[in-house]
Formats: structure tokens, sequence, C-alpha cells
């Protein structure tokens, strides 16, 4: 099945607040433990990029896994950075986490390079996807480490269909319709791969974790 982009950004506030308001609970919890346990040396004070970070869960999740933790968290979505906004209002790590509205291909890097990047369900957004590994390259510098994860695109358009009615039964019906858009959006392991190579990133590798994620991880 041929890939189907979908808009780069969720900029409508219904379409954000319905994305905000999904249950991902276990995949969020899944993530972030992943990636402490995917860099154990990840100690004392490192400094996070998350790139598309959506409604802010997983930067605060970033930060109490880090106690000593900064977080920079970029979403192109000013409706998202606005929930993330009130995700982290009154809680211990709302001082440590940044939050900036840009683009990946805009953002500005920062005057230290960041111990690690993460990012959760963005690069099927992305119309180009190299602009996420060429940001990466970017803004990192030698031994950074890297966690991206994102959806996979399936065989066919039924198998989309039957991962919606099985992962996000009893969703409302706009989560449900960007869950399938998302699926025909996403890119393969191999493509990814290709893209990896692209790049010239060859301390990160693909691998398939579940019926509807893949993961790259490593070093730059």
């Amino acid at each position: 099945m041929e890939r189907t982009p979908e808009p780069e950004l969720m900029d409508e506030a219904e379409q954000a607040g319905a994305y905000a308001r999904a249950d991902f609970e276990q995949v969020n919890t899944a993530f972030v433990d992943g990636f402490r346990q995917a860099f154990p040396w990840l100690g004392g004070s490192p400094f996070i990029l998350d790139l598309g970070c959506g409604p802010g869960d997983i930067p605060l999740r970033l930060a109490r896994v880090f106690p000593s933790a900064l977080v920079q968290a970029v979403d192109g979505s000013q409706a998202m950075i606005d929930l993330a906004g009130e995700t982290l209002s009154g809680t211990e790590e709302e001082g440590r986490i940044m939050l900036v509205t840009s683009t990946v291909q805009d953002l500005e890097p920062p005057a230290m390079p960041f111990n690690a990047v993460v990012s959760n369900s963005l690069l099927h957004h992305l119309h180009q996807p190299e602009t996420l590994w060429q940001t990466i390259k970017r803004v990192t510098r030698k031994g950074t480490a890297v966690y991206v994860m994102d959806l996979q695109r399936p065989d066919a358009a039924e198998d989309a269909t039957d991962l919606v009615a099985r992962y996000a039964e009893g969703e409302p019906e706009q989560l449900r319709r960007d869950f399938y858009n998302s699926l025909l959006a996403a890119f393969t392991p191999d493509e990814v791969s290709n893209q990896l190579a692209q790049a010239g990133l060859d301390g990160l590798a693909v691998e398939v974790v579940s019926n509807r994620h893949l993961l790259v991880q490593g070093t730059v």
C-alpha cells in the first residue's frame, strides 16, 4: 500500500483537544520507560529535546523520571503547545520544561547540544521525513542518545481499519479518523532504514516493536 500523507500539524483546537483527551497512559508510560532502559547511562542533569511534544504528557513524564533534567518540548502546533501549558501548570516540574512553538525544520539549535532527543508519533506527519533526521543531526553532538517511536504503515487499508477497531474502540470519531489517517501516512521499517542511511545516521537502527509501532534508537 502506498503512503497517503496527512496534514503536518494538528493545529485545530478540536483535533488537538481530542488527542489530548485520549487515553495514552499505557503507551506513554512504555515510551518513557523504554527510553530510560535504553540509555541507563543518562544520569545527572541531561538536556532532553522532545520533538512533537503534543499536549505535554511525555515531557512531564521525562522530567519526573529524570528529576534534574531540563526538557525542551517542541511542537509546530500552537494549539498543542497551549494544551501542554495546561498540562504542566502547577506541577513541580513546570520550571524545568521549556515549551517552544516551532516546526522541526525551523527549530533553532540551543546554546549547548542536547544529551538526548526523543520523539513520539511525529515522523508520520512529515511530508519530507528527512527534515526530522537532519534536525536531529543539527542539534546534537557525537554520543547524543536518540529515541524515536512512530507508527508503521500496514500492508493494506483493511489492516488499518482493523487496527483502529482494535485499539481505538470507544474513542471519539475524530480520534478514530486521525488514527486511521496516521496509519496510512506512516512509513515502513525499510523506508525508515533508507531515510537513516541517506542522512548518514549509522548509529541509529530501526526495529518493529508492535503490530503498529516501529522504534529508532541509538546514538548519533
